[in-house]
């Protein structure tokens, strides 16, 4: 195996030789010292990167705190307790539940602050009990094992709390000791599912379908208990019997070969079902890794989108070979088009390997043939956390696949990399990164960099750059001390697009005394300047301002404090738009001016939720008309506002100043400096209201390309084709040759008929007049969907993340293309629809 350097300073296990660091750049710089809290790194492959004041030369990173700071009200559990989902939610493991933290970019707020929606998912009130045999024979066991004269038995069997979860008198087993996020489209609503396992060994499956509160859609331990009681606890059915339930080694092999240890997720695969009539579907579905404590893995596979039990496909087993096993990490690396997965398992003796996994009817995939051994020496160093990337080689011209591992306090990473000659395998260790071991990593994969934290409160960022030979590291200190205080960490991690960093913090050592209590707390820092995340969001690949929040909340917050977007972006997206068009950046746009809106806006004096302390209560005495009751009112009013003016007149009948001068002043300035003020206000509405009206009509012309492709002449589609047809057309400035091209199908195919909408309280014709609602000629108000622009004409409707616009439920009369309209995100901030 060929071995590669470590870079800025650390050496490495193995040698190579390399292109020389970067130089470093000139002085002269704010930041002081060689290591703070943001620290100078090397441009990565994968396009990103950045770092605190240190020698090296590259980007610049700088740290910055992020308000508010959430406090939780349970202490921290389990390895990794900290995850972020690609729909920008994070998950910390507690002691009584896993706390939820969403980030939402608010466009209807003008605070800078984080705008966070907090929920929870519970632990179960009751101890899960692993299902090794029939519940009498359980019991005879225990009190058999329990009672048994022999110490090294009973004492085995009453310490151990897989055996005994509920404790008894030790306290019980409550908590999480893993969570881990599938990736986004998931769900019915098209977002992320949570995997929970908790500290009794219970792994569960979690969905958030109406924002408040997270359903337990199916338990996994239980599903699995009970599909190797049916097989006899034999992994095949060709597998010799084995002991009675009665011996204490069969006892102890059926509960490990049931607890799991790690779970994750793969990448959303495609397979092909056949239907009745013989046709194939293309059916997305998604797979989920559990390691156990014996070494084996199961894997099940789960059709999307995911709504409980009936959704399970499959589930297979499949032998590691791996004596306790410590963490597994899926490992996907696309070569030609064609994309090879495996799983990486990681020991807590040292070693690290790669197995294959055989994903059939999957389209696409191919398996290794044999398990890839990146790591096999038996050192005793424990694997914490492993974390895969792909990158691009820019010396060999092909994609890679970089793999890097927490072990102690080194870093073990592996490049790997298909080549003429077959797998070619290149790996060594980072040394030098903490005195302390890592407690957590994060890898940020968008652009290919990895972070690791010690106890002490220290975050390294290690930015991998390629030689001619293999890989050499980069990296940079950054202090949370200098940024948070003096705090002590328990757990990282990156949102999917890095522009943050959020970190588990409690108190640290003051005046080297340590804490009376602990408070737990999840922080963030900025790892990105505006400059670095503008140029992010305008060469996106992603073309989804929801999937980019952390990007565009780093945006709001520059406009709301500057009060004005900058002049670089606006030109830069203005030039986008000309060129390209994509409503994406007509999006971009919207938001920029929604929040340059917001920022302008007058901040009130008190929180809108007060209640005003002027209100007075009346007591209503021998007043039964309305007119006795009007007296005590204006007297009360009148004596409430002539003790307010009188120390004010006072004042000025002491001063000797003319109130009505001075009243005319302030007035003749109040109009002046509030003048200009509201006519830019009224111009950037306007500019919304026009970006609105092309995305509406953008949208619109989508719908009517559905109507046309797939109904018949005549037909009823219950859309208000004739209704959006003129809508487009009543504006004479509007002149787009594809949208009159379409509505000239269109009207031919209708044959002049208009299918037109009925109010359905008076069953009046509802015209389509306004793209938000539908108003009957008897004043029915109804909300229109902004999906299929029908109105919705029920108590119940849908609503986009950010309150932005509303849409209807699907129904069973819906056809498969109107059902796929509903399921679009909002047209106007990409968000979700709940």
């Amino acid at each position: 195996m060929a071995a590669a350097t470590a870079a800025a300073g650390s050496p490495a296990v193995g040698s190579a030789t390399g292109p020389p660091l970067p130089s470093a750049p000139p002085e002269g710089d704010d930041e002081e010292g060689e290591e703070a809290a943001a620290a100078e790194a090397g441009p990565s492959s994968g396009g990103g990167g950045g770092g605190s004041s240190s020698s090296s030369a590259g980007f610049r990173l700088t740290a910055v705190r992020r308000d508010p700071a959430v406090r939780l009200q349970h202490g921290v559990s389990g390895l990794e307790p900290l995850a972020w989902s690609e729909d920008h939610r994070v998950s910390v493991s507690t002691a009584r539940s896993i706390a939820v933290l969403e980030q939402l970019s608010d466009i209807n707020g003008a605070a800078p602050e984080l705008v966070i929606h907090r929920t929870a998912v519970p632990a179960p009130a009751a101890s899960c009990h692993l299902k090794v045999g029939s519940k009498k024979e359980v019991a005879e066991c225990k009190e058999k094992f329990a009672s048994s004269k022999d110490p090294t038995l009973s004492q085995t069997f009453m310490l151990d709390r897989v055996f005994n979860p509920e404790g008894k008198s030790l306290p019980s087993l409550r908590g999480f000791r893993y969570s881990s996020w599938s990736p986004l489209g998931c769900d019915a609503n098209g977002r992320c599912l949570l995997a929970a396992l908790t500290m009794d060994n219970r792994l569960t499956i979690h969905a958030n379908l109406n924002r408040l509160q997270w359903v337990q859609l199916v338990d996994l331990t239980e599903l699995y208990g009970e599909r190797l009681h049916g097989n006899g606890y034999k992994l095949c059915k060709g597998e010799a019997p084995r002991g009675d339930l009665g011996d204490f080694s069969e006892f102890q092999r059926r509960h490990s070969m049931q607890t799991p240890v790690r779970m994750e997720w793969s990448g959303i695969c495609t397979t092909q079902q056949v239907k009745h009539n013989n046709e194939c579907r293309d059916v997305s579905s998604v797979l989920l890794a559990v390691i156990f404590e014996n070494g084996n893995i199961a894997i099940w596979q789960f059709q999307l989108p995911f709504v409980g039990k009936e959704s399970i496909t499959s589930c297979s087993t499949i032998e590691s070979g791996i004596n306790s096993p410590s963490v597994l990490s899926w490992w996907e690396y696309e070569h030609s088009n064609r994309k090879m997965s495996g799983i990486i398992v990681g020991s807590a003796f040292g070693p690290v390997k790669i197995l294959p996994v055989n994903l059939k009817a999957v389209k696409g995939y191919f398996t290794l043939r044999q398990p890839v051994v990146l790591w096999q020496e038996m050192d005793q160093l424990p694997v914490h956390s492993i974390k895969s990337m792909p990158l691009y080689h820019p010396y060999q011209k092909c994609s890679c696949s970089l793999v890097v591992a927490a072990r102690g306090c080194y870093v073990f990473w592996c490049l790997l990399l298909i080549s003429k000659a077959g797998l070619n395998v290149h790996n060594s260790h980072v040394t030098g990164l903490h005195s302390l071991p890592i407690v957590s990593m994060a890898a940020d994969r968008q652009n290919g960099t990895v972070y690791t934290c010690s106890v002490d409160g220290k975050v390294r960022q290690l930015i991998p750059i390629f030689t001619d030979v293999a890989l050499k590291f980069e990296h940079q200190l950054i202090k949370l001390s200098e940024v948070l205080g003096s705090v002590r960490t328990h757990g990282i991690a990156v949102s999917p697009c890095g522009a943050y960093l959020a970190v588990i913090t409690t108190e640290g050592m003051t005046n080297g005394l340590h804490p009376i209590t602990k408070s737990y707390q999840v922080q963030f820092v900025t790892l990105k300047t505006f400059e670095e995340v503008a140029a992010q969001l305008l060469e996106s690949s992603v073309q989804n301002l929801f999937r980019q929040v952390d990007l565009t909340d780093l945006v709001r917050w520059k406009i709301l404090k500057d009060k004005h977007i900058p002049q670089f972006l606006q030109e830069a997206l203005d030039n986008k738009i000309e060129s390209f068009g994509s409503t994406y950046f007509w999006r971009f746009k919207l938001f920029l001016l929604r929040i340059l809106y917001q920022s302008l806006q007058k901040t009130p004096s008190e929180a809108l939720w007060k209640p005003s302390h002027e209100d007075t209560k009346v007591l209503l005495v021998h007043s039964p008309g309305v007119g006795g009751l009007e007296e005590p009112l204006q007297d009360e009013g009148a004596s409430k506002q002539g003790g307010k003016q009188n120390p004010s007149e006072a004042s000025k009948g002491e001063e000797g100043d003319d109130p009505a001068a001075d009243d005319a002043l302030a007035h003749s300035s109040d109009l002046g400096g509030r003048e200009p003020m509201e006519e830019k206000l009224l111009e950037i509405q306007a500019q919304i209201e026009a970006v609105e009206m092309h995305l509406t009509r953008e949208h619109m012309k989508r719908v009517l390309g559905e109507v046309y492709l797939h109904t018949w002449i005549t037909e009823n589609t219950s859309i208000p084709t004739r209704g959006v047809c003129d809508f487009l057309m009543s504006d004479e400035s509007y002149d787009d040759r594809t949208a009159r091209v379409l509505i000239g199908h269109i009207l031919k195919k209708m044959n002049k008929q208009t299918f037109p909408e009925h109010c359905s309280l008076c069953k009046e014709i509802l015209p389509f007049t306004d793209r938000k609602q539908a108003v009957c000629s008897n004043g029915h108000v109804w909300l229109r969907c902004f999906l299929t622009y029908q109105s919705c004409q029920s108590l119940v409707y849908r609503r986009c993340l950010l309150r932005d616009s509303i849409a209807r439920h699907p129904t069973p009369e819906d056809p498969e293309w109107i059902k796929r309209l509903l399921q679009g995100p909002c047209t106007f901030c990409d968000s979700p629809v709940f």
